[in-house]
């Protein structure tokens, strides 16, 4: 079989029939196609990855492997869990349906958060705490892109913590990001946590509990609800974040969250009526829409 030929005649298959959701901008047709087709040769790597790797010949059973993998690709199921692999701020983390699969939109928040880690302080370790951890992209990240961070993080998922957890197995990461199974900020209820926190980070849910069940197939057949439902109005866990994260931040400390599409104004007006916050910053995305708030105690 001749694979630029093969290869040409899926990724055009994949132009006619595959919907690509607006949140995984990194997914092309040219890149799924490769990342699956490296999935059929038994290597996982993200769409981002498998656009830089060279596709090796498909032998013995790899094709036949690869169609299914493609029929499944067509079937809704998504890509990063089909090769198991999602790439987030340059990294690669192992993926599942037990946890969010990391959206390129939150790498917003991700480098707002490590800059602010570089620029704002000269400590060490520089004590972070990740909450709505899911599968620890945020916590994991920092601590890869900074030698100073020391994260713990908390999921009312066990499962998962259980995904984060073999991330941090994976990237080597397990002195310096620890795991644990809670809601919210219950598990930081002490000394060590209350007043002495440098940064809070978080990528809560903001969607209305009505629009999570309309969401597309893709995502509300393969990914936790759990991720993704804000309550009624989708400010439900926004709205406890701002209120609780200064009991826990030292003076100086950051809080620095993600919000939605339309979102921004209105909680940063919440941020201002707090009267709590020395410093609110929004930052916005490359179509200037504001995705990330980060406020100073």
């Amino acid at each position: 079989m001749n694979n630029s030929i093969f290869f040409e005649e899926l990724t055009d298959r994949f132009q006619k029939e595959l919907t690509i959701l607006i949140d995984k901008p990194e997914e092309t047709p040219e890149t799924t196609i490769k990342a699956l087709w490296l999935k059929a040769c038994g290597i996982n790597a993200s769409a981002e990855k498998a656009a830089e790797d060279e596709l090796p010949e498909l032998i013995n059973g790899q094709v036949e492997k690869l169609n299914d993998l493609v029929s499944q690709r067509l079937n809704k199921i998504p890509l990063a869990h089909l090769t198991g692999r999602q790439s987030f701020m340059g990294i690669e983390f192992m993926v599942d349906s037990r946890a969010l699969i990391p959206r390129k939109e939150t790498e917003v928040l991700g480098n707002t958060a490590l800059q602010l880690s570089q620029n704002s302080y000269s400590k060490d370790p520089i004590k972070v705490i990740d909450i709505c951890c899911g599968c620890g992209n945020l916590g994991l990240a920092m601590a890869k892109h900074n030698s100073r961070v020391q994260a713990v993080a908390s999921d009312i998922s066990q499962e998962a913590i259980d995904l984060a957890n073999e991330n941090a197995e994976f990237l080597e990461l397990t002195d310096r990001v620890k795991f644990v199974q809670g809601d919210m900020f219950v598990p930081f209820e002490s000394d060590e946590y209350l007043k002495n926190t440098d940064m809070i980070i978080c990528n809560p849910p903001y969607i209305s509990s009505a629009k999570v069940k309309q969401m597309n197939r893709e995502i509300s057949e393969n990914e936790p609800a759990l991720a993704f439902d804000g309550g009624a109005l989708g400010f439900k866990i926004i709205q406890e974040l701002i209120a609780e994260a200064p009991r826990f931040l030292r003076e100086g400390g950051w809080l620095v969250f993600e919000v939605g599409l339309g979102q921004g104004e209105f909680v940063l007006q919440r941020c201002y009526k707090t009267q709590k916050f020395t410093s609110i910053m929004p930052v916005k995305d490359n179509k200037g829409n504001i995705r990330c708030i980060a406020v100073q105690k």
